[in-house]
């Protein structure tokens, strides 16, 4: 079956050629274009290449945004690998898409007590939770929140969230996790005056509580500017598209 899956794959991919294409594997030793984005007056986090990953270190409980792109984004897929090293607390990382400033949507899994109704804590378990909001706290709108087995440490993952209009789609692993679902803002409600209409924004990797290496951060679009890697011919691209199945 998964040789069936790789071979789909291989097929399909000179279709999606025409879409723009950004990738970063951090092969290439800097971060330009990418910034952190910090809550209220928190201090940033710690973000830096090692043997070719992004390594992030946040050691509180308040999530740091590590972004790019720019308002000009818009409808797309984004996807990278994670592999986290070590828990601060109770963890927490996220994959965000139409960023703009310290507003966003994002899909987080998380190591969380749960309240049940009637009193009393919920087994220790992995949730994800996909919402719209802003990083400095007040009024959120929730997409989605479910029970889903944490990821392991020193195991790689693959996150992806794509974002078309106001539909919203989440996978981890390849699995579908938060199905096509849609994004309303009521801004006739108390608090929801402000919210934007999220549909431009750049993307970003969302991390409290944890140590982890990143890698393969891609974007996937026809407002994406070809940038990185993939900025080559499809050949190029079906070669870097198999190493990084041969990953998994």
């Amino acid at each position: 079956m998964k040789s069936v899956m790789i071979v789909v794959t291989l097929f399909l991919l000179p279709l999606s050629v025409w879409a723009g294409t950004f990738l970063d594997t951090f092969e290439d030793g800097n971060l330009d274009g990418w910034r952190e984005v910090v809550p209220w007056d928190r201090e940033p986090g710690s973000w830096e290449i090692v043997d070719g990953g992004l390594h992030g270190s946040i050691h509180d409980g308040y999530p740091r945004l590590f972004t790019t792109g720019d308002d000009t984004w818009k409808d797309y897929t984004v996807e990278f690998d994670v592999r986290p090293l070590k828990k601060h607390g109770r963890p927490t990382i996220a994959i965000a898409a139409r960023v703009q400033e310290k507003w966003w949507v994002r899909c987080s899994i998380i190591d969380a007590v749960v309240v049940l109704p009637g009193g009393g804590n919920a087994p220790q378990r992995g949730w994800v939770l996909c919402s719209a909001g802003n990083m400095n706290g007040g009024k959120s709108k929730g997409l989605f929140f479910e029970p889903h087995p944490l990821i392991k440490l020193n195991r790689w993952a693959h996150f992806k969230l794509s974002a078309e209009g106001n539909i919203f789609t989440f996978w981890i692993n390849g699995e579908q996790v938060m199905e096509p679902t849609e994004l309303r803002i009521f801004r006739n409600r108390e608090g929801f005056e402000d919210f934007p209409d999220f549909q431009t924004g750049g993307i970003g990797i969302g991390l409290s509580n944890y140590t982890a290496r990143f890698d393969n951060v891609t974007v996937t679009g026809d407002s994406i500017p070809d940038s990185g890697a993939f900025a080559v011919t499809p050949q190029g691209k079906l070669a870097t598209t198999w190493g990084h199945l041969k990953r998994f």
